[in-house]
């Protein structure tokens, strides 16, 4: 889009829809607070919690089904999310209701991820755990299904889970740094000083996710708030 077209829109929106073109020449729609970022058909929408984006790809369809580009390296450094993933992990979940999380991985090994569900349908979340972020112990989440194709991009310093709203659940996620049990960790997934609003019970859980200590009783916490 041309920035006429832009300023164009900008004069025909309400007041609380606001569009843009920054520097990058992306198109930026702030919608009551929303930032969106729409970078070659590829939208980057930015949650409650700052750094955490909901990516909704485009999806082409015709007779013979759909395709679609579920990674491009260039489109997420255009909308400003420069990330080197370097392993790609998959989960199958049989069971409705099971929960994983909530995990991490410690510096020098944090992880940000991209996650999607390729069958089924999960609730996804992330919670800010950087020490003297205004965010801290704050969560989002997103419902993430082999339909709607979108997919949650967390950084490093958040930790992560979800939950399983159907049976035969597959979740596949990218993440920019290798699995290192040495630096894993994980927090209680019913923390009440988080407060996440599981949209159903979990029947399934690992023993070590049962296990897991409350967010302030993990004093190891090595992740830091970058202004």
């Amino acid at each position: 889009m041309c920035r006429y077209a832009a300023a164009a829109l900008i004069r025909a929106q309400p007041n609380d829809i606001i569009y843009g073109i920054d520097g990058s020449n992306r198109l930026i729609i702030v919608d009551n607070g929303r930032k969106i970022k729409v970078v070659m058909n590829m939208k980057a929408m930015e949650t409650s919690l700052k750094g955490v984006f909901l990516i909704e790809p485009q999806v082409f369809g015709d007779a013979r089904g759909w395709f679609m580009e579920s990674w491009s390296k260039r489109k997420f450094e255009d909308a400003g999310l420069p990330v080197e993933f370097l392993q790609d992990n998959q989960s199958f979940s049989a069971q409705k209701g099971t929960l994983r999380g909530l995990h991490y991985q410690l510096n020098p090994m944090a992880q940000a991820k991209l996650l999607r569900c390729t069958r089924g349908r999960i609730f996804d979340v992330a919670v800010d755990i950087r020490k003297g972020s205004p965010q801290y112990g704050k969560w989002a989440s997103a419902e993430l299904t082999a339909e709607n194709k979108r997919q949650l991009f967390i950084p490093r310093g958040f930790a992560h889970g979800f939950i399983t709203l159907t049976d035969d659940v597959e979740v596949q996620y990218k993440a920019d740094n290798y699995y290192a049990p040495e630096c894993d960790g994980n927090i209680r997934w019913d923390d009440p000083a988080i407060g996440i609003h599981w949209p159903i019970a979990p029947v399934i859980l690992s023993d070590k996710d049962k296990a897991a200590p409350l967010l302030a009783e993990r004093t190891e916490l090595n992740f830091t708030y970058d202004k």
